[in-house]
């Protein structure tokens, strides 16, 4: 459904009674992900435009889950008793130059809030690949973006104002709150209604996008380091044949001072026995790269560029499944060998593969807990009763290295081995009894993986 569509049938239900069930998500059609790959349990969809609306749903249902841009691929926000919609909360609510945070409404997404931020000479350090993303969502599951020095969307937050299960406002903040704040900030959902976010925010800057060809596999085994650190932000594209890395996208700041078409022109021709793109090209290289961000060079904005696809797109339906696991980054080659030696397997039902490190950070439920890392990321084709499959081999070669699976994408790693990785697990689940003693907020994915039950 379009924005402009839901935002007008949510007008329409909030100008009759207060807490009237969006049912016209449901009408013919059952409520699903962007994939389409997960059809939801419930068409009890509540809207919700005020923070007293929200505490006066949370009040009046005993399980509840909120829904925000349903870009995950499990169903780690499904209920099969009522979702709630802050769709209608999307604001800036203010910016601080001085302290250099913004605060906004939880269902503000990436690709509204960037442009603001641009506007007034401000930048968020780190995006995802795609812009159309909330900010709540995004920081409840540690979505990443990519970059040696760069932690993931969720180690932006510097305060966070939600809902508790008895329909209470509370406010946790990184200077005051110390650990609570870091078992809260990758809270799965499990916590309460996220309400507002505040984000660290850094001086704009601009950023230029390079794109290389059939980089040798082989040079990852040498340099591996150089090769993820050689720019701000680098990806690695693969369908692991030919032992190639079929595309490198390098993504890279423009210093200040420095004329834009000078460091165009400083740009190897050769990246490690990886050939420079002559065109702009799309991740999965028969695609069109008309809705990917500009390549070739040219300088731009940094929420133009650090996307892999224009804020402008937005994707109906992704016709595509996704899961993506962590690994230490220093075990970074050894972990894609061993996917390597996969391929056969992987192949007949991938689209493509990425590769992106991206910084530790100290957040309890965080793939990145105390570990830089290197996510190894798989689109599939839409067949899940065949990458079922194939999920447990990757797990099972992924196992030497701890691996933890994205949080909003499909894997199949057993409830013990999961929380196995986590070594604040135990804790976080302390604090999710503490704040929702009742299990209002908990699913069945929730159940599974993380009460055990």
């Amino acid at each position: 459904m379009k924005k402009r569509t839901f935002i007008k049938l949510s007008s329409a239900m909030l100008a009759g009674p207060m807490l009237s069930p969006l049912v016209s998500w449901a009408t013919s059609d059952k409520l699903k992900n962007w994939a389409g790959n997960l059809e939801y349990s419930t068409d009890r969809l509540f809207p919700a435009k005020s923070i007293a609306q929200v505490q006066e749903l949370v009040k009046k249902h005993p399980n509840l889950k909120v829904l925000g841009t349903r870009h995950c691929f499990n169903s780690i926000a499904d209920s099969t008793h009522n979702l709630l919609s802050l769709a209608p909360m999307e604001q800036v609510v203010s910016l601080d130059a001085k302290a250099r945070t913004v605060t906004v409404d939880a269902a503000m997404r990436y690709g509204q809030l960037a442009p603001y931020l641009y506007s007034k000479g401000f930048a968020l350090h780190n995006l995802a690949s795609l812009p159309h993303i909330s900010v709540a969502g995004a920081c409840a599951t540690a979505t990443h973006g990519s970059g040696v020095k760069n932690g993931n969307l969720a180690t932006a937050v510097t305060s966070m104002e939600f809902i508790t299960a008895g329909g209470d406002v509370r406010t946790l903040s990184r200077g005051k709150d110390g650990e609570n704040f870091r078992a809260a900030v990758v809270h799965l959902g499990g916590l309460g209604v996220m309400t507002k976010v505040t984000l660290a925010i850094e001086p704009t800057f601009r950023m230029r996008q390079d794109v290389y060809e059939n980089l040798p596999l082989a040079q990852l085994s040498n340099h591996f380091e150089a090769i993820v650190g050689s720019g701000y932000s680098v990806s690695l594209f693969t369908d692991w044949q030919k032992k190639l890395i079929s595309e490198v996208w390098l993504k890279q700041r423009i210093e200040d001072g420095k004329a834009p078409d000078a460091q165009a022109r400083r740009v190897p021709a050769n990246f490690y026995g990886a050939t420079l793109a002559k065109k702009n090209l799309h991740p999965i290289a028969e695609l069109s790269a008309e809705n990917c961000t500009e390549q070739m060079g040219v300088p731009g904005p940094w929420y133009e560029r650090m996307p892999h696809f224009r804020m402008g797109f937005t994707p109906s339906s992704g016709k595509e499944l996704q899961s993506e696991y962590f690994v230490p980054r220093r075990n970074g080659v050894e972990a894609i060998l061993a996917i390597e030696r996969l391929r056969d397997s992987i192949s007949p039902h991938l689209m493509i593969s990425e590769l992106r490190t991206i910084d530790g950070d100290n957040l309890w439920m965080s793939p990145c807990y105390k570990q830089p890392s290197l996510a190894i990321h798989f689109t599939w084709k839409p067949d899940w009763p065949s990458v079922r499959k194939v999920l447990p081999q990757i797990e099972q070669a992924l196992a030497p290295f701890g691996a933890r699976p994205h949080w909003g994408k499909l894997f199949t790693m057993a409830p013990a081995t999961l929380q196995s990785r986590y070594e604040k697990w135990p804790d976080f689940l302390k604090v999710l009894r503490e704040y929702d003693p009742k299990g209002k907020f908990r699913n069945a994915f929730l159940d599974k993986n993380i009460y055990g039950v």
